[in-house]
């Protein structure tokens, strides 16, 4: 759509990276302010775990765009490292230990914690789909509906350009984002911590599951043939997550009696 935001002089505005900045700070505005009413979080805290997921992050999104295309990324490594491409669940996968790590350490209450972090990543994970659309990656399917839209910029990722296709960034961020507002709901009315965090779990992954029928991008990978990509797997594999953990973290971290 619009890869490029702007140019000053010499300095150019890419509009993939500027949505995943402009989704950072509200996602690290959100961590400050629920996690200092949560948690007694600090802000040198706040700014310490940003630095280190967004590390973790960016790690385990490379890993796992380089598991996409294993022999094409050894041919060309400066495509891995210098391009824009990620994977959201391999940056979710590690920043997970990642982060209860952190909150080990620094004596913080993991599941509440956890909670708090479920909005963040939804915060992170909505205004970076949207720098997908308009860099044009992870796109969608070409459509005939009145959904659609049309990339023409030659430095855009999608593919066919010319074409309408299904604007498969923005579902997902809408989606992503109506999925931050019942979590809302949910934080109000948690009857145990680390519910919020489950919830957003089975939500994102069940929108994902369908949404990935969506995508066009078929070169992010596939363990079925073009039935069941590698999102999906993973997907199916947090939903089975969630069911095994919810009845056990709801007899162990009741709200009225969970201490730590």
């Amino acid at each position: 759509m619009h890869p490029v935001l702007f140019r000053a002089g010499e300095v150019t505005i890419y509009s993939y990276g500027f949505f995943i900045a402009l989704g950072s700070l509200a996602g690290m505005a959100w961590l400050y302010y629920k996690g200092r009413k949560e948690a007694g979080i600090t802000l040198e805290q706040t700014n310490n775990l940003f630095l280190i997921l967004f590390a973790a992050a960016f790690i385990g999104g490379k890993l796992f765009l380089f598991f996409e295309r294993p022999a094409w990324y050894f041919q060309h490594p400066v495509k891995l490292l210098g391009g824009s491409g990620f994977v959201f669940y391999g940056s979710m996968l590690l920043a997970i230990p990642v982060m209860l790590w952190f909150f080990k350490k620094n004596k913080l209450p993991s599941y509440r914690m956890l909670d708090v972090m479920a909005g963040v990543t939804c915060l992170v994970h909505m205004f970076g789909r949207i720098g997908c659309f308009m860099a044009g990656c992870c796109y969608g399917l070409p459509s005939s509906g009145f959904f659609t839209v049309t990339f023409t910029h030659a430095a855009c990722q999608a593919r066919p350009l010319h074409t309408p296709l299904f604007p498969s960034q923005l579902a997902e961020a809408a989606y992503i984002g109506m999925v931050f507002l019942l979590l809302l709901a949910v934080y109000n009315k948690r009857s145990f911590f680390g519910q919020v965090f489950l919830v957003y779990l089975a939500l994102y992954a069940a929108g994902r599951f369908v949404l990935e029928y969506f995508r066009g991008d078929e070169e992010r990978g596939f363990l079925w043939h073009n039935y069941l990509s590698n999102a999906q797997f993973v997907s199916l594999l947090l939903v089975a997550v969630v069911v095994y953990l919810y009845p056990k973290w709801k007899r162990k971290n009741a709200v009225h009696s969970f201490s730590q």
